[in-house]
């Protein structure tokens, strides 16, 4: 881990502290993003700026857990990428999590651990012994986001194990 993920870390915490919460549907309004449904087949999500306006397109029958999942990382590429997502004039979910080909995947899933996980909640789970799957399952969220999570604390200082993830967890 790098000064680039303590970054995404601090730019995370600070959003939650600022705004409060750590719902993605309330982070959203408060900056500014309209949510748009869509009736997508296989497409989850996408984030795109248009006119200074900036849309997360989500797809509208997803599991809560997903959407919320979905969204923040959508959120994080508003938030850590979004001169990027002008130029190249938005992002497409196609390969939104294969966190392998590409950095900014990577970064926009690190800001989704962050914010979606609670450090202190996350550092109880391990004193308790809990494994990855059973931090995920009591957390209402992605084995691979807690393995990101587990890296991002890492980065922070904290004296863990390195837990393998899926280059493409979310496909």
């Amino acid at each position: 881990m790098d000064i680039q993920t303590l970054e995404i870390v601090q730019t995370a915490n600070n959003l939650v502290r600022d705004l409060g919460t750590r719902d993605p549907h309330k982070i959203a309004r408060e900056l500014g993003i309209e949510i748009i449904p869509m009736n997508y087949k296989r497409q989850r999500g996408a984030y795109k700026v248009l006119l200074r306006n900036r849309f997360i397109f989500i797809k509208n029958d997803l599991h809560p857990v997903m959407e919320n999942i979905v969204l923040l990382h959508e959120i994080g590429h508003d938030v850590l990428h979004r001169k990027e997502a002008v130029k190249a004039g938005g992002f497409k979910e196609f390969n939104i999590f294969n966190m392998q080909e590409s950095r900014m995947e990577y970064e926009a899933n690190v800001f989704v651990s962050q914010v979606s996980l609670d450090d202190e909640e996350i550092l109880e789970y391990i004193r308790y012994g809990y494994d990855i799957q059973q931090i995920a399952r009591a957390m209402h969220s992605d084995t691979n986001l807690v393995a990101l999570k587990t890296d991002a604390l890492i980065a922070q200082g904290y004296c863990l194990r390195h837990q393998d993830y899926e280059n493409r967890f979310l496909k």
